[in-house]
């Protein structure tokens, strides 16, 4: 009895990467690039003599080092594209190596909160990493605040800190005019911040894109534009000075006998006061991630994502769009307002070159680097650039180049982001079938 033969399966066609040639030649246009663009930038130094007439020297050496750093370069980011290649190419990185690198990405969260809370206990007598890490947690609640915004919404906004600053002057003056305590304060810097959200949301309900961006920039510099010139109310260029302190439930944080520390039972050290204002902006900062990821999951949350992915088929889906885009102004105006009021009373000084575009700018690209709509990325990203710049600050006139140098390459890496974060929050996790009578007309 003959049986019939089963065909041969056929060889699944796998493509590979680039060879080494188209590797080397890459490389090659990538140093040649660099010479260029690094001449004049590296290789002649200018500048003004005593006498007005213009001197220079050459740095043929830091050129060379350079352009041979960006050669190498240029191949280990190839290298590392075939690495962590796209699907259908054949992947240098062993499946265990895949699983421990994903079971570690599940563990940074809880570690990292758990290093963060041990921060003032470890590092107690380093005055330097208790402000900087300060600086970190004030950064990664605008960075989160900015968040429900540009990752949620998908509103691209180039003047959040206006809200900053108006979170930070509503503390002030509230504070210095009135005596109000930073408790009191704080409430009402976020409550005013929205409502200047709501006031900008107004403006821009027909407008996204590029349009959006440059309203919204408008913005920012009009605020600006308006505290220095406002000189009865805001002092002008001068500043508000005098702002005070944060208290503990009414308990100063003073060597006086009324101070914390002798309530306490303790000697006074001024160190008590850096610990718990590191442990105040921690709990606004973790504050503004839980209501954050609470809001995810309400149909607010739900109708952010569907007009962050598109406006038409949002509209069609009956949501309101424009109470979608109010609110999502309104509440990352709120923690930005919040942090200002933070700002404002740990400085006890603010003076409107605090809230220039750049920190506009330094907001939104922590947001993007460390991907849009992603909680643990943004705050990742926030580490990763303030921590950076200070890593950096002894190479002078080499910072901002190799850190510009490593962002780039991290957008090679990851045009996403360090955690690139796009899934819906209500999804079906396994496909349905359904009925044939349910698609009829009439039923959906």
């Amino acid at each position: 009895m003959g049986g019939v033969t089963a065909p041969a399966p056929r060889a699944t066609a796998v493509s590979r990467g680039p060879g080494a040639a188209f590797i080397f030649k890459k490389a090659l246009i990538s140093a040649l690039v660099a010479l260029v663009l690094f001449s004049l930038m590296i290789g002649v130094r200018t500048e003004a003599g005593p006498s007005g007439q213009l001197i220079y020297w050459t740095r043929f050496g830091d050129l060379a080092a350079m352009v041979a750093t960006v050669f190498g370069g240029s191949i280990v980011v190839e290298l590392l594209r075939q690495w962590w290649g796209p699907v259908g190419t054949v992947r240098i990185v062993p499946q265990p190596v895949q699983s421990a690198l994903a079971t570690a990405g599940r563990w940074i969260a809880p570690v990292l909160l758990v290093f963060t809370f041990l921060v003032p206990v470890i590092f107690y007598n380093e005055r330097y990493i208790l402000d900087l890490g300060i600086l970190v947690l004030t950064y990664v609640m605008l960075g989160w605040g900015l968040n429900v915004v540009v990752g949620l919404a998908g509103l691209l906004d180039l003047g959040y800190v206006a809200f900053y600053a108006v979170g930070a002057y509503s503390y002030a003056l509230l504070a210095t005019n009135f005596g109000l305590s930073f408790w009191v304060c704080l409430p009402l810097a976020g409550i005013l911040a929205a409502f200047w959200g709501v006031l900008l949301g107004f403006p821009v309900l027909r407008l996204r894109g590029d349009y959006l961006a440059i309203v919204t920039l408008a913005f920012g510099e009009i605020i600006r534009l308006v505290i220095i010139n406002w000189q009865s109310l805001t002092g002008g260029p001068n500043g508000v000075t005098g702002i005070p302190r944060p208290s503990l439930f009414g308990i100063p944080l003073t060597p006086g006998d009324d101070g914390l520390a002798a309530k306490l039972g303790i000697e006074f050290s001024p160190t008590h006061r850096i610990v718990f204002l590191f442990y105040l902006i921690l709990a606004l900062a973790l504050l503004t991630n839980w209501v954050t990821i609470r809001l995810r999951r309400l149909p607010i949350g739900r109708a952010w994502e569907a007009l962050r992915e598109d406006e038409v088929a949002c509209r069609a889906l009956g949501i309101n769009t424009t109470t979608t885009k109010l609110t999502a102004f309104a509440t990352g105006a709120m923690f930005g307002g919040f942090a200002g009021a933070f700002f404002a009373t740990r400085q006890g000084f603010i003076s409107p070159e605090s809230f220039t575009f750049q920190e506009s700018a330094l907001v939104l690209a922590i947001v993007v680097l460390g991907g849009m709509g992603s909680q643990l990325g943004v705050a990742l990203a926030a580490l990763t650039m303030i921590g950076g710049f200070e890593l950096f600050r002894g190479l002078d006139q080499y910072r901002m180049l190799v850190f510009g140098l490593a962002m780039v390459l991290l957008m090679i890496w990851r045009p996403r982001g360090l955690i690139g974060h796009r899934a819906p929050t209500v999804f079906l996790h396994h496909s349905q079938a359904i009925s044939s009578d349910l698609v009829k007309e009439g039923h959906g």
